[in-house]
């Protein structure tokens, strides 16, 4: 009886295993389409598994969103990581920023996650602190060197990547795919050293905190959505 029963186990893991592999597969597809808010339920038909199957593997959306985009995230950090290298902050800076605005036109999934507060992510939250000690670091090398104007903060990049990244699925998809490279580029050479005094105060860390929970997810638009 205990070798029927290891004779099983074998098959069983490969059908888990592949069963895992497409969950993941059917939810990037249906996040890139239709945001992290897609229903669970339209992920689990896309794969051809039952829900259960589903929350059996990832019990939560987060977990689900974890295993989709852990990869990806982790392409942001190395982007990052070859910006530091970069012969002098602005080569740096633009490069980094290049490469992540490139996967947030290619992807809306990555795109609600970069740009919004999904809490309850691990691989996010570790590309969140190295995204936000990439700028502080260019940031300051910038100013040193008297490529950066010295009165901006990171609160006020951080704010403005996510403002402008966010509304780059909808700016793609009405127009081209590199559309994306213009709005960068003003914004790049609004960061250049200028005569005139930014208004107001920059925003702090906790600030800018609040006001990414407010942006909240993009919303999957109903035509999108599979019928029942």
């Amino acid at each position: 009886m205990a070798v029927g029963a290891g004779r099983g186990t074998g098959p069983q893991r490969r059908d888990a295993r592949r069963n895992r592999e497409l969950l993941v597969e059917a939810a990037h597809e249906v996040f890139t389409e239709q945001g992290l808010q897609a229903p669970l339920d339209v992920i689990a038909r896309r794969a051809g598994i039952g829900n259960a199957t589903l929350y059996r593997h990832f019990p939560t959306r987060a977990a689900l969103i974890d295993a989709v985009f852990r990869d990806q995230l982790g392409g942001t950090v190395a982007a990052g990581e070859l910006a530091r290298t970069a012969p002098d902050a602005w080569t740096g800076l633009d490069t980094y920023l290049r490469a992540v605005f490139h996967t947030l036109a290619a992807d809306r999934g990555t795109n609600d996650l970069m740009t919004t507060h999904v809490q309850g992510i691990e691989a996010l939250d570790e590309v969140h602190a190295h995204n936000r000690e990439t700028l502080e670091l260019l940031l300051a090398r910038g100013r040193e060197e008297g490529a950066i104007r010295s009165d901006v903060s990171t609160e006020d990049v951080l704010f403005a990547l996510a403002a402008l990244g966010r509304a780059v699925p909808a700016l793609t998809a009405a127009t081209a795919p590199d559309t994306w490279r213009r709005p960068l580029a003003l914004f790049l050479d609004s960061l250049r050293p200028a005569p005139k005094t930014l208004p107001g105060s920059a925003l702090t860390a906790d600030q800018l905190a609040d006001v990414l929970k407010e942006l909240g997810p993009h919303r999957a638009p109903a035509r999108q959505v599979e019928d029942e």
